[in-house]
Protein backbone atom coordinates (compact mmCIF):
# COMPACT_ATOMS: atom_id res chain seq x y z
CA UNK A 1 0.00 0.00 0.00
CA UNK A 2 2.47 2.46 0.53
CA UNK A 3 4.37 1.93 -2.48
CA UNK A 4 1.25 3.19 -4.47
CA UNK A 5 0.71 5.74 -1.91
CA UNK A 6 4.07 6.92 -3.15
CA UNK A 7 3.81 6.40 -6.37
CA UNK A 8 0.16 8.46 -6.41
CA UNK A 9 2.29 11.38 -4.65
CA UNK A 10 4.92 11.74 -7.33
CA UNK A 11 2.20 11.15 -9.89
CA UNK A 12 0.65 14.41 -8.68
CA UNK A 13 3.75 17.01 -8.39
CA UNK A 14 4.37 15.35 -11.92
CA UNK A 15 0.97 16.17 -13.52
CA UNK A 16 0.69 19.74 -11.43
CA UNK A 17 3.89 20.60 -13.13
CA UNK A 18 2.71 19.90 -16.72
CA UNK A 19 -0.85 21.84 -15.51
CA UNK A 20 1.08 24.75 -14.75
CA UNK A 21 2.66 24.69 -17.79
CA UNK A 22 0.13 23.90 -20.13
CA UNK A 23 -0.54 27.96 -21.88
CA UNK A 24 -2.02 26.36 -25.18
CA UNK A 25 -5.54 24.44 -26.38
CA UNK A 26 -3.54 21.68 -27.88
CA UNK A 27 -1.15 21.17 -24.53
CA UNK A 28 -4.18 21.17 -22.18
CA UNK A 29 -5.87 18.52 -24.26
CA UNK A 30 -3.41 16.67 -24.69
CA UNK A 31 -2.71 16.56 -20.99
CA UNK A 32 -6.08 16.02 -19.93
CA UNK A 33 -6.02 12.99 -22.00
CA UNK A 34 -3.06 11.77 -20.59
CA UNK A 35 -4.46 12.53 -17.18
CA UNK A 36 -8.07 11.71 -17.41
CA UNK A 37 -8.42 9.51 -20.41
CA UNK A 38 -9.60 6.17 -20.51
CA UNK A 39 -6.77 5.36 -21.02
CA UNK A 40 -4.65 7.46 -18.95
CA UNK A 41 -2.70 7.56 -15.77
CA UNK A 42 -5.52 7.48 -13.44
CA UNK A 43 -7.02 4.81 -15.09
CA UNK A 44 -3.80 2.87 -14.85
CA UNK A 45 -4.24 3.67 -11.15
CA UNK A 46 -7.20 2.04 -10.43
CA UNK A 47 -6.73 -1.14 -12.41
CA UNK A 48 -3.84 -1.46 -9.70
CA UNK A 49 -6.07 -1.64 -7.09
CA UNK A 50 -7.42 -5.25 -7.57
CA UNK A 51 -3.47 -6.34 -6.70
CA UNK A 52 -3.85 -4.11 -2.95
CA UNK A 53 -4.98 -5.70 0.23
CA UNK A 54 -8.50 -5.51 0.87
CA UNK A 55 -8.00 -3.38 3.84
CA UNK A 56 -6.10 -0.74 1.61
CA UNK A 57 -8.54 -0.13 -1.11
CA UNK A 58 -11.08 2.41 0.53
CA UNK A 59 -8.05 5.12 1.18
CA UNK A 60 -5.84 4.01 -2.26
CA UNK A 61 -9.30 4.39 -4.04
CA UNK A 62 -10.40 7.71 -2.31
CA UNK A 63 -6.93 8.80 -3.17
CA UNK A 64 -7.34 8.22 -7.02
CA UNK A 65 -10.78 10.01 -6.71
CA UNK A 66 -9.52 13.40 -4.93
CA UNK A 67 -6.58 13.48 -7.58
CA UNK A 68 -9.25 13.04 -10.67
CA UNK A 69 -11.22 15.98 -9.11
CA UNK A 70 -8.18 17.66 -8.48
CA UNK A 71 -7.25 17.91 -12.01
CA UNK A 72 -10.68 18.16 -13.27
CA UNK A 73 -11.06 21.26 -12.10
CA UNK A 74 -7.11 22.60 -13.10
CA UNK A 75 -7.86 21.48 -16.28
CA UNK A 76 -11.48 23.50 -16.22
CA UNK A 77 -9.97 26.33 -14.78
CA UNK A 78 -7.24 26.51 -17.11
CA UNK A 79 -9.97 25.91 -20.54
CA UNK A 80 -12.15 28.98 -18.73
CA UNK A 81 -8.57 31.34 -18.61
CA UNK A 82 -7.35 30.24 -22.35
CA UNK A 83 -11.47 30.72 -23.67
CA UNK A 84 -11.31 33.98 -22.64
CA UNK A 85 -10.52 36.87 -25.49
CA UNK A 86 -6.87 38.14 -25.05
CA UNK A 87 -5.95 41.91 -24.64
CA UNK A 88 -4.28 43.22 -27.76
CA UNK A 89 -1.76 45.89 -27.93
CA UNK A 90 -2.50 47.88 -30.87
CA UNK A 91 -0.33 51.33 -31.80
CA UNK A 92 -2.26 53.74 -34.25
CA UNK A 93 0.78 55.03 -36.33
CA UNK A 94 -1.17 57.88 -37.68
CA UNK A 95 -2.24 59.62 -34.54
CA UNK A 96 -0.36 62.43 -33.74
CA UNK A 97 2.33 61.91 -31.03
CA UNK A 98 1.56 62.84 -27.36
CA UNK A 99 2.97 66.44 -26.14
CA UNK A 100 5.74 66.38 -23.88
CA UNK A 101 6.82 69.69 -21.49
CA UNK A 102 9.93 70.08 -22.04
CA UNK A 103 10.31 73.16 -19.63
CA UNK A 104 11.53 76.59 -20.81
CA UNK A 105 14.30 79.25 -19.11
CA UNK A 106 13.38 81.45 -16.73
CA UNK A 107 12.24 85.03 -18.27
CA UNK A 108 15.31 86.66 -15.97
CA UNK A 109 17.81 84.31 -17.17
CA UNK A 110 17.01 84.80 -20.99
CA UNK A 111 17.63 88.76 -20.41
CA UNK A 112 20.93 87.84 -18.76
CA UNK A 113 21.83 85.36 -21.34
CA UNK A 114 20.55 88.61 -24.33
CA UNK A 115 22.75 90.99 -21.83
CA UNK A 116 25.47 88.87 -22.54
CA UNK A 117 24.94 88.39 -25.81
CA UNK A 118 24.56 91.76 -26.68
CA UNK A 119 27.96 93.33 -24.67
CA UNK A 120 30.21 89.61 -26.05
CA UNK A 121 29.63 91.43 -28.87
CA UNK A 122 31.16 94.96 -28.10
CA UNK A 123 33.92 93.16 -26.46
CA UNK A 124 33.49 92.62 -23.09
CA UNK A 125 34.25 89.42 -20.92
CA UNK A 126 31.72 88.07 -18.00
CA UNK A 127 33.02 88.02 -14.71
CA UNK A 128 31.92 86.57 -11.84
CA UNK A 129 32.49 86.69 -7.66
CA UNK A 130 31.12 85.51 -4.45
CA UNK A 131 27.19 86.15 -3.54
CA UNK A 132 28.74 86.47 0.43
CA UNK A 133 31.41 89.45 0.31
CA UNK A 134 33.34 91.64 2.96
CA UNK A 135 32.46 95.17 3.54
CA UNK A 136 36.14 95.86 2.06
CA UNK A 137 35.10 94.80 -1.68
CA UNK A 138 31.26 95.80 -1.36
CA UNK A 139 31.77 99.18 -0.08
CA UNK A 140 35.13 100.51 0.97
CA UNK A 141 37.36 99.62 -1.92
CA UNK A 142 34.31 101.24 -3.47
CA UNK A 143 35.26 104.54 -2.37
CA UNK A 144 31.92 104.26 0.22
CA UNK A 145 31.90 106.29 3.49
CA UNK A 146 31.63 104.47 7.09
CA UNK A 147 28.56 106.42 7.41
CA UNK A 148 26.84 105.91 4.03
CA UNK A 149 23.34 104.74 4.47
CA UNK A 150 23.84 101.92 2.13
CA UNK A 151 25.68 100.32 4.74
CA UNK A 152 23.20 100.04 7.56
CA UNK A 153 21.03 97.26 8.84
CA UNK A 154 18.18 98.71 7.23
CA UNK A 155 20.13 98.29 3.63
CA UNK A 156 22.50 95.32 4.10
CA UNK A 157 22.23 91.86 5.04
CA UNK A 158 24.96 91.24 7.41
CA UNK A 159 26.37 87.94 8.12
CA UNK A 160 28.90 88.92 10.85
CA UNK A 161 31.27 91.81 11.91
CA UNK A 162 32.55 92.41 8.23
CA UNK A 163 30.77 90.12 6.21
CA UNK A 164 27.61 90.39 4.07
CA UNK A 165 25.46 89.80 1.21
CA UNK A 166 26.63 91.95 -1.44
CA UNK A 167 24.10 94.74 -2.50
CA UNK A 168 25.49 95.00 -6.11
CA UNK A 169 27.25 92.94 -8.41
CA UNK A 170 30.56 95.97 -8.41
CA UNK A 171 33.05 94.03 -5.87
CA UNK A 172 33.49 92.13 -8.67
CA UNK A 173 35.11 94.92 -10.86
CA UNK A 174 37.32 95.73 -7.80
CA UNK A 175 38.38 91.54 -7.67
CA UNK A 176 38.96 91.64 -11.54
CA UNK A 177 40.83 95.10 -11.03
CA UNK A 178 43.12 93.32 -8.65
CA UNK A 179 44.06 90.29 -10.55
CA UNK A 180 44.57 92.45 -13.91
CA UNK A 181 46.23 95.13 -15.08
CA UNK A 182 44.06 97.09 -18.04
CA UNK A 183 42.73 96.57 -20.58
CA UNK A 184 39.63 95.84 -18.51
CA UNK A 185 36.33 95.53 -20.22
CA UNK A 186 33.84 93.17 -18.18
CA UNK A 187 29.85 92.51 -17.22
CA UNK A 188 29.14 91.31 -13.90
CA UNK A 189 25.87 89.65 -13.76
CA UNK A 190 24.38 88.05 -10.76
CA UNK A 191 22.37 87.83 -7.74
CA UNK A 192 22.19 90.53 -5.30
CA UNK A 193 20.41 91.23 -1.97
CA UNK A 194 18.96 94.34 -0.23
CA UNK A 195 16.85 94.58 2.86
CA UNK A 196 14.10 95.57 0.81
CA UNK A 197 10.42 95.02 2.28
CA UNK A 198 8.81 92.61 -1.33
CA UNK A 199 5.96 94.50 -3.44
CA UNK A 200 5.31 95.35 -6.66
CA UNK A 201 8.68 96.95 -7.61
CA UNK A 202 10.89 95.66 -4.77
CA UNK A 203 12.20 91.97 -3.77
CA UNK A 204 15.07 91.40 -0.87
CA UNK A 205 17.06 89.06 -3.63
CA UNK A 206 17.44 90.29 -7.37
CA UNK A 207 19.11 90.61 -10.30
CA UNK A 208 21.27 92.96 -11.64
CA UNK A 209 24.65 93.42 -13.76
CA UNK A 210 27.39 95.59 -13.93
CA UNK A 211 29.93 96.46 -16.45
CA UNK A 212 33.37 98.08 -16.19
CA UNK A 213 35.78 98.91 -19.08
CA UNK A 214 39.29 100.80 -18.71
CA UNK A 215 41.90 101.28 -20.90
CA UNK A 216 44.13 104.43 -21.91
CA UNK A 217 42.02 107.11 -23.12
CA UNK A 218 38.39 106.27 -22.49
CA UNK A 219 36.01 108.98 -21.84
CA UNK A 220 32.49 109.56 -20.88
CA UNK A 221 31.10 109.85 -24.52
CA UNK A 222 32.62 106.02 -25.09
CA UNK A 223 29.96 105.18 -21.37
CA UNK A 224 27.15 107.10 -23.55
CA UNK A 225 27.98 105.24 -26.47
CA UNK A 226 28.17 101.58 -25.40
CA UNK A 227 24.60 102.07 -22.95
CA UNK A 228 23.13 103.84 -26.05
CA UNK A 229 23.93 100.82 -28.25
CA UNK A 230 22.89 98.24 -25.53
CA UNK A 231 19.61 99.91 -25.36
CA UNK A 232 18.81 99.58 -28.83
CA UNK A 233 20.16 96.10 -29.18
CA UNK A 234 17.78 95.32 -26.63
CA UNK A 235 14.56 96.92 -27.51
CA UNK A 236 15.11 98.79 -30.96
CA UNK A 237 16.58 101.20 -32.68
CA UNK A 238 13.52 103.92 -31.81
CA UNK A 239 14.17 103.49 -28.21
CA UNK A 240 16.39 106.76 -26.93
CA UNK A 241 18.45 106.91 -23.32
CA UNK A 242 18.60 110.15 -21.51
CA UNK A 243 21.89 110.79 -18.94
CA UNK A 244 20.96 112.98 -15.95
CA UNK A 245 23.58 114.48 -13.43
CA UNK A 246 23.78 112.11 -10.33
CA UNK A 247 26.01 111.09 -7.48
CA UNK A 248 27.68 107.79 -6.97
CA UNK A 249 30.60 107.43 -4.42
CA UNK A 250 32.84 105.43 -6.66
CA UNK A 251 32.56 107.17 -10.01
CA UNK A 252 32.81 110.98 -11.22
CA UNK A 253 31.34 112.44 -13.03
CA UNK A 254 28.08 110.34 -12.32
CA UNK A 255 25.07 109.75 -13.83
CA UNK A 256 21.83 108.26 -14.01
CA UNK A 257 20.04 106.86 -17.37
CA UNK A 258 17.16 106.66 -18.80
CA UNK A 259 15.74 104.18 -21.69
CA UNK A 260 12.47 106.11 -23.11
CA UNK A 261 9.09 103.91 -22.38
CA UNK A 262 8.99 100.87 -24.84
CA UNK A 263 5.57 100.25 -23.61
CA UNK A 264 3.97 103.56 -25.03
CA UNK A 265 7.06 104.61 -27.04
CA UNK A 266 7.70 107.63 -25.47
CA UNK A 267 4.37 108.89 -25.70
CA UNK A 268 3.54 108.57 -22.19
CA UNK A 269 1.42 105.72 -20.08
CA UNK A 270 0.57 104.50 -16.71
CA UNK A 271 4.12 102.52 -16.38
CA UNK A 272 6.17 105.36 -17.44
CA UNK A 273 3.84 107.66 -14.84
CA UNK A 274 2.62 110.05 -18.23
CA UNK A 275 6.25 111.57 -18.63
CA UNK A 276 8.06 108.89 -21.69
CA UNK A 277 10.51 107.93 -20.00
CA UNK A 278 11.81 104.86 -17.67
CA UNK A 279 14.76 104.69 -14.89
CA UNK A 280 16.99 101.95 -15.60
CA UNK A 281 20.31 102.73 -13.48
CA UNK A 282 23.43 104.63 -13.16
CA UNK A 283 26.81 104.96 -14.86
CA UNK A 284 29.72 107.07 -14.50
CA UNK A 285 33.29 107.46 -14.88
CA UNK A 286 35.87 105.61 -12.10
CA UNK A 287 36.57 107.58 -9.23
CA UNK A 288 40.47 108.23 -9.30
CA UNK A 289 40.01 106.87 -5.50
CA UNK A 290 39.08 103.12 -6.86
CA UNK A 291 41.58 102.96 -8.99
CA UNK A 292 44.18 103.78 -5.94
CA UNK A 293 42.41 101.04 -4.05
CA UNK A 294 43.11 98.54 -6.79
CA UNK A 295 46.89 100.43 -7.50
CA UNK A 296 45.67 101.05 -10.97
CA UNK A 297 47.48 104.72 -12.23
CA UNK A 298 44.84 106.88 -12.60
CA UNK A 299 47.03 109.67 -14.53
CA UNK A 300 47.55 106.41 -16.56
CA UNK A 301 44.27 105.02 -17.21
CA UNK A 302 40.55 106.23 -17.49
CA UNK A 303 37.52 103.80 -17.76
CA UNK A 304 33.59 103.78 -17.20
CA UNK A 305 31.36 101.62 -15.29
CA UNK A 306 27.71 101.21 -14.85
CA UNK A 307 24.81 98.94 -13.57
CA UNK A 308 21.19 97.90 -14.53
CA UNK A 309 18.92 95.96 -12.52
CA UNK A 310 18.03 92.68 -14.73
CA UNK A 311 13.99 92.04 -13.32
CA UNK A 312 13.57 95.70 -14.17
CA UNK A 313 14.84 95.26 -17.86
CA UNK A 314 12.70 91.70 -18.12
CA UNK A 315 9.47 93.47 -16.68
CA UNK A 316 10.36 95.93 -19.13
CA UNK A 317 10.93 93.61 -22.25
CA UNK A 318 7.56 91.22 -21.45
CA UNK A 319 4.94 93.46 -20.01
CA UNK A 320 5.46 92.26 -16.23
CA UNK A 321 3.78 94.24 -13.93
CA UNK A 322 4.49 92.82 -10.58
CA UNK A 323 8.36 91.86 -9.61
CA UNK A 324 7.01 88.92 -7.43
CA UNK A 325 6.16 86.90 -10.60
CA UNK A 326 10.23 86.52 -11.14
CA UNK A 327 10.09 84.64 -7.83
CA UNK A 328 7.04 82.87 -6.89
CA UNK A 329 7.98 79.95 -8.96
CA UNK A 330 4.56 79.66 -10.65
CA UNK A 331 4.74 77.18 -13.80
CA UNK A 332 1.80 78.67 -15.27
CA UNK A 333 3.69 81.70 -15.33
CA UNK A 334 7.30 80.50 -16.57
CA UNK A 335 5.38 78.69 -19.38
CA UNK A 336 4.46 81.32 -20.92
CA UNK A 337 8.01 82.34 -21.68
Amino acid sequence: MDDLLDKLKDFEVSALTKLESAHTKETLEALKIELLGRKGRLAEFSKSLGQAATESRPRLGAEINRLKALFKAGIEKSEAKLARPQKREYLDFNLPARAFFTGRKHPLLQTVDDIISIFHGMGFKVAHGPDVETEYYTFDALNTPEDHPSRDLTDTFYIKKGVCLRTHTSPVQIRTMESQQPPVRIIAPGRCYRSDAPDASHSPVFYQCEGLYVDEGVTFADMKGTITAFARALFGKAVKVRFRPHFFPFTEPSVEYDFSCVICAGKGCRVCKYNGWLEISGAGMVDPEVFRAVNYDSEKYTGFAWGMGVDRLTMLRYRIEDIRLLYDNDIRFIRQF
